[in-house]
């Protein structure tokens, strides 16, 4: 729409790019390359096929599968017909995806042979009634899916849509409760491509190519790979690996655009292939999902040897609303590096109090966002639509400040706050202190119910297996950082944090865990 005026719905893309540019390739996997005649003959193939199933307009279509190229020619397809996807998450438990169908009510549900059974169970289990069909990239001559396309038109489809119709229905992740359904425009999809283009601290090259291997579920993996193909660029698509396969897969496909989480950076350099990996092709590492220890990130800025891009952003603003720019990676200004930036362009981020009036610079407040990319609303619950958004302010959740320079920063979550003897914690303020302790690889601060504090905090830790760290130590250590009533007064250490698909500490959880520790 803004670069290309043909493009007005996601469709168009492979639509503009099949005229344009056919055999150039679109889609990377373990098959091999896509081009972007191919991809727009499937997705033509796909939406005749679900026509054909009775899939209408505006209507829901599922998917449950690990990354692939095939996410893409159906996101397409999907589009092309109408209708809106919903990907699922896979690692939810089957009743939890059962409820998202019940509330989506998709008509058709297109699975990966890995999870034909979770789908029949998905199918029990929901009240819900869906045409499932599978998918198998190994055996395409089997695949029901493949079959189908074989028997439709490769055409175009032509179906007049409304640019502010659903193109995909995300569930949120559920850190702070039950999921619940983000309809993603193609207009307001299109508009962050505006904001973006707007933006001057980065481009697309011709020659470059982005790999994902961030859950295609998540906002951040859907829609920084839309971000790249709608500016032409390749996009290499594998289900995350581990740390070496991921190690290696760089140094093969020569990747020039790398989105990752702050965990999966942190596990990649402390590989022990990390010394002597192949990083020279990347030439920018985009991160978001949650917050990167200094250290970690000054780490990474000298080991990687490229330009870091931080953004900040929800699934109902459609993924990054705002960057931290690379200019803005010194590692000499460690206080800058644990902003998030400021705005793109069109984008508004207001910090206020619960009134919804802003707050003085440097200042706690809510982040309040107005985004011409903003979600349409909650799939099908107004009155939770209606308390998040006010008179076009999105109202995040996350609580933070803004400096003078017009710099933002996370705190926490609102409901994540601790309040503990009358005092406000932030949880990120003690996070980034016990992260300054040699030996920390992740850590995350809760607050539990105190018979004398109202809460205290407790700090959850995860360490290298070869460090030797106290309590003590960690309670020590804090002292000098931060004030006496932000100290934690409990530490734990564990193995692993519950963490989601995009990299946040599922706290809920973790609080729930430690109280159910303390009632055994």
């Amino acid at each position: 729409m803004w670069l290309y005026s043909e493009i007005k719905t996601l469709g168009d893309i492979p639509r503009h790019y099949a005229s344009q540019t056919p055999e150039k390739p679109a889609l990377i996997d373990q098959t091999g390359a896509t081009s972007w005649s191919a991809l727009n003959e499937r997705s033509n193939r796909i939406a005749h096929a679900l026509l054909a199933l009775g899939v209408t307009s505006g209507a829901r279509v599922a998917f449950l599968g690990k990354n692939t190229a095939r996410y893409f020619e159906l996101l397409f397809g999907v589009n092309k017909a109408a209708a809106a996807l919903l990907p699922l998450n896979w690692r939810l438990a089957v009743p939890e995806m059962a409820a998202i169908i019940e509330d989506a009510d998709p008509i058709v549900l297109v699975a990966d042979h890995e999870y034909a059974e979770t789908a029949r169970s998905i199918a029990k289990a929901s009240r819900e009634s869906c045409r499932t069909i599978i998918l198998d990239n190994a055996s395409p001559e089997r695949s029901e899916l493949d079959a189908l396309m074989r028997e439709a038109p490769a055409t175009d489809p032509v179906i007049e849509i409304n640019p502010w119709q659903t193109a995909i229905l995300m569930y949120t992740s559920g850190t702070t409760g039950k999921p619940k359904g983000v309809q993603l425009s193609h207009q307001g999809t299109l508009f962050l491509r505006l904001c973006e283009h707007l933006e001057t601290s980065f481009r697309y090259d011709a020659d470059d190519v982005m790999l994902t291997v961030m859950p295609l579920f998540h906002a951040m993996g859907t829609s920084l790979s839309l971000q790249a193909l709608y500016n032409g660029v390749p996009v290499a698509i594998y289900p995350m690996p581990e740390p070496g396969e991921l190690l290696r897969l760089i140094a093969r496909d020569r990747p020039t655009v790398l989105p990752l989480v702050p965990t999966v950076i942190q596990m990649l350099l402390n590989h022990p292939e990390a010394a002597n990996a192949d990083f020279s092709s990347v030439r920018v590492v985009i991160y978001a999902g949650s917050g990167i220890a200094p250290h970690t990130l000054t780490r990474a800025l000298n080991e990687i040897k490229c330009d870091f891009i931080q953004f900040y952003g929800a699934t109902e603003t459609a993924c990054g609303i705002t960057f931290l720019r690379p200019a803005d990676h010194n590692v000499r200004n460690e206080t800058r590096l644990k902003s998030c930036g400021s705005t793109l362009p069109l984008i508004e981020i207001k910090v206020a109090d619960a009134d919804g009036n802003e707050v003085p610079v440097g200042t706690v407040g809510e982040f309040l966002i107005r985004s011409p990319s903003l979600t349409t609303g909650y799939f099908r619950q107004p009155e939770v639509t209606a308390a998040a958004f006010k008179e076009g302010w999105y109202r995040s959740g996350d609580g933070g400040y803004r400096d003078a320079e017009g710099y933002l920063y996370i705190v926490d979550r609102v409901k994540d706050m601790i309040v503990s003897g009358g005092e406000n914690v932030y949880s990120t303020e003690v996070e980034q202190a016990i992260h300054r302790l040699p030996g920390v690889q992740m850590c995350a601060a809760v607050g539990l119910p105190d018979p004398k504090w109202g809460e205290r905090v407790v700090a959850v830790i995860v360490k290298d297996p070869t460090a030797d760290i106290s309590p003590d130590q960690v309670i020590s250590h804090c002292r000098n950082l931060i004030a006496g009533y932000k100290i934690p007064k409990q530490v734990e250490f564990v193995e692993s944090l519950p963490i989601t698909s995009s990299g946040k500490v599922m706290k809920r959880a973790l609080r729930e865990k430690l109280l159910r520790d303390e009632s055994t």
